[in-house]
């Protein structure tokens, strides 16, 4: 039996972590992020425990690996969406209803991570969050921004900024009124994009 080569050992390595992001997503969604605990996030992935400590750090660094992973597959998703955008105003808006759709659908995931980007250690800059960034830089690209580097990053804190108002425990505000305050800031018309469906 001969040994397996580079590229198929590279890939069940990349396999492998997409099933701890994938059970991790699930199991916080499920129970939250302080019932989840390592063991059965690699149980859930049919992984062997000690491959969870070997691709990630700790459990607050793979929940934002997870998080950032599902950021990037549901905007990914909402550009490609057909018919696919040519206008940077429609991709705009695309981004912006894929973020706020994403936490209607998983309100007890994204509060967990955006709890988790507020502790000591805060936001974990790894492969997940590169690829989330890459896109949505190129979506502000595509929408005419003059300086990406300056735009980029007010994008990001506009979009989290949502995210934390949408979740706020006691005083969370309507998807509608987040959605029309972003549209406004961006000059988008309301009928752009795939608007989430609202919080009744």
């Amino acid at each position: 039996m001969s040994p397996r080569s580079a590229s198929v050992n590279e890939e069940l390595r990349r396999r492998s972590r997409e099933r701890l992001l994938q059970a991790t997503v699930e199991l916080v969604a499920e129970r939250g992020y302080e019932a989840t605990t390592l063991a059965d996030i690699a149980d859930r992935a049919g992984s062997a425990r000690g491959l969870v400590s070997y691709y990630f750090p700790g459990k607050r660094q793979l929940l934002q690996s997870a998080v950032h992973r599902l950021m990037h597959l549901t905007l990914e998703e909402g550009l490609e969406r057909e018919p696919r955008p040519s206008d940077g105003r429609e991709r705009l808006a695309r981004a912006i209803d894929a973020i706020l759709g994403l936490t209607h659908e998983q309100p007890v995931l994204m509060r967990a991570h955006m709890a988790g980007i507020l502790q000591a250690q805060g936001f974990v800059r790894c492969p997940e969050q590169q690829r989330l960034a890459a896109l949505l830089r190129d979506t502000v690209e595509r929408y005419g921004a003059r300086d990406v580097d300056t735009e980029y990053p007010l994008l990001r804190a506009n979009l989290m900024g949502a995210v934390f108002a949408a979740l706020l425990p006691g005083a969370p505000m309507d998807a509608v009124q987040l959605r029309a305050e972003l549209f406004q800031r961006y000059g988008l018309d309301w009928e752009l994009g795939v608007p989430p469906v609202p919080v009744p």
